[in-house]
């Protein structure tokens, strides 16, 4: 199940890319700019807010049924289906060195034979994979894809475990000892850190962070510092969630502070945003 095909995305990899949102995720973040995503059913976006007692879902939504002001969110399609479509912007990825990000949600916690498979028809039509990823699932997930993935966007939140159960539901371990297997596998890397101001912004997360990536040899061709949006906040509301307001951008000065931390630990090719 996806929730989005983004075409001439240039934030998930080299080059001029197609990125397919998978729909489903095991962590739930605070921040999350894709709520949609998090769920693995079937959900509905509702853009007027009152109920009219339609009975379509229950009471769990609101929706305007009258001026039909919602829509689904979540299809199914299936991998030769997704590469057709994908397929289409292929003179593209050529000229550009770019290709195909599978993104989420979490690609890895979807059906590992349909990801697979996948992956194995675009490697027959000569097209390029990047794996957007969490980390939170069994290493076997990673094995399967390792033949077949150009580089993993590996995304890493926070140093301490228990704040990271607080804001993601899921302490760190498994997502730790995953990226050391993934570097241990001489995979290519990218690892890709969330800036949430009020969670992880400090120096303290940034140079526990720095030193796990150095002490444990990984060695990442990139080290994205992402700050914060909260351009998908108006999702929630449409999800009937709630959402939490009180995460703030980093400024232009701290990210630059957090870079050199990351040099001063002797790591390169350090980035501010996508």
């Amino acid at each position: 199940m996806i929730t989005n095909i983004q075409k001439y995305s240039i934030h998930d990899g080299e080059g001029i890319r197609t990125t397919i949102f998978f729909k489903g995720c095991p962590l739930k973040c605070s921040w999350c700019h894709n709520p949609e995503t998090q769920s693995f059913e079937t959900e509905f976006f509702h853009y007027d807010q009152r109920c009219v007692g339609c009975g379509k879902c229950g009471g769990k939504y609101y929706e305007d049924c009258v001026n039909n002001a919602w829509e689904i969110c979540g299809r199914e399609i299936t991998a030769k289906e997704l590469c057709n479509e994908v397929q289409k912007d292929q003179a593209f990825y050529e000229t550009s060195g770019g290709g195909v990000t599978l993104s989420g949600g979490e690609v890895l916690a979807q059906d590992i034979s349909f990801i697979v498979g996948l992956l194995q028809n675009l490697k027959i039509r000569g097209i390029e994979v990047n794996i957007d990823t969490c980390g939170y699932v069994d290493f076997s997930r990673f094995e399967a894809v390792l033949p077949y993935t150009k580089s993993f966007l590996y995304d890493l939140k926070l140093m301490d475990a228990d704040k990271h159960k607080k804001y993601t539901g899921v302490d760190n371990n498994l997502i730790l000892e995953n990226l050391k297997k993934l570097s241990e596998n001489k995979a290519s890397i990218w690892v890709r850190i969330p800036v949430i101001g009020g969670v992880n912004d400090t120096n303290k997360n940034m140079v526990e962070t720095a030193e796990f990536i150095k002490s444990n040899d990984i060695n990442p061709e990139h080290i994205h510092l992402l700050p914060y949006h909260n351009t998908g906040c108006s999702k929630y509301q449409q999800l009937g969630k709630k959402y939490d307001g009180s995460f703030t951008t980093p400024s232009k000065e701290k990210l630059e502070e957090y870079r050199r931390i990351f040099e001063s630990h002797g790591l390169t090719n350090i980035y501010i945003g996508g």
